[in-house]
């Protein structure tokens, strides 16, 4: 089960966003304690998360997204509908591509559904390592949010190092603000060299992770949503639960961001 925190950052949703489907009755929540009112989602909910999104990103009002999934349409007739928004938005302006993108995603994580990556997915620890990183926030962990702020803190990062070459893939890692409503973007750089303050960035020790599920993404971070769902299904398919931030740590990243290589690394523990 994960708390309202975890099942929005998994689902890439806002908190906010998975109260108003509660109230309204689109997604209720799997268990709601009956003294805290803390709500509590499982792990298959995604599928149904993926698509009521999906089918408001294809331009349904809510009360139509929850008509259609009360009529169980399919796979493939979602199929359909999502070809059809794809003629109107390749013919919009260059700006709804990225949109585009999401809905592809969420429909990715809807045709795997019902399989478990487990051969994908590999347990090991993680070693402590230490990196210079810079951090900014984005409004919630949609890619349109993120992908922005990530990019702009490493510009501003790499300007920062200056002569100092990083030691190993980058990484990073997100966490919620203090009110649950935020997200807390770490964009960092593994650095072997000796650091006094005054470089313009942090220093910071990232622990020694003991496990932690991981899996690789292959491709743009556009489309990691899939990937990202089935590390979490599996995590809790398996009796874990999240035990930390999850990090993205980026082993061959070319121009072509089609060609992207990122370990998803999710630090767990025994639920």
């Amino acid at each position: 089960m994960f708390s309202i925190g975890d099942f929005a950052k998994h689902g890439r949703v806002s908190v906010r966003m998975l109260r108003h489907y509660d109230a309204i009755g689109l997604l209720r929540p799997a268990h709601v304690d009956p003294f805290s009112g803390y709500r509590s989602y499982a792990g298959d909910q995604l599928a149904r998360l993926n698509r009521v999104i999906a089918l408001k990103d294809l331009g349904f009002t809510l009360t139509q997204v929850q008509e259609i999934l009360d009529a169980e349409i399919g796979v493939d007739e979602l199929r359909g509908m999502l070809r059809l928004r794809r003629a109107e938005l390749e013919a919009a302006i260059a700006a709804d591509e990225a949109r585009l993108k999401a809905v592809e995603a969420r429909l990715r994580s809807i045709e795997r559904e019902g399989s478990m990556p487990s051969e994908d997915v590999v347990v090991k620890s993680l070693p402590a390592v230490r990196v210079a990183e810079l951090t900014g926030t984005a409004s919630g962990y949609v890619n349109e949010e993120i992908g922005p702020v990530v990019q702009g803190l490493y510009k501003e990062l790499f300007g920062a190092l200056g002569p100092i070459t990083p030691s190993g893939p980058l990484i990073a890692y997100y966490e919620d603000d203090a009110d649950g409503e935020r997200v807390l973007i770490h964009a960092a750089a593994p650095i072997a060299a000796e650091t006094d303050g005054s470089e313009g960035f942090s220093t910071v020790s990232l622990a020694e992770v003991p496990t932690a599920a991981t899996i690789l993404h292959r491709g743009s971070m556009e489309t990691v949503l899939s990937s990202y769902q089935a590390l979490a299904r599996w995590v809790d398919a398996h009796g874990y639960r999240a035990n930390g931030p999850a990090r993205e740590f980026y082993l061959e990243c070319p121009a072509d961001g089609d060609k992207w290589v990122t370990e998803l690394q999710q630090p767990i523990a025994k639920a």
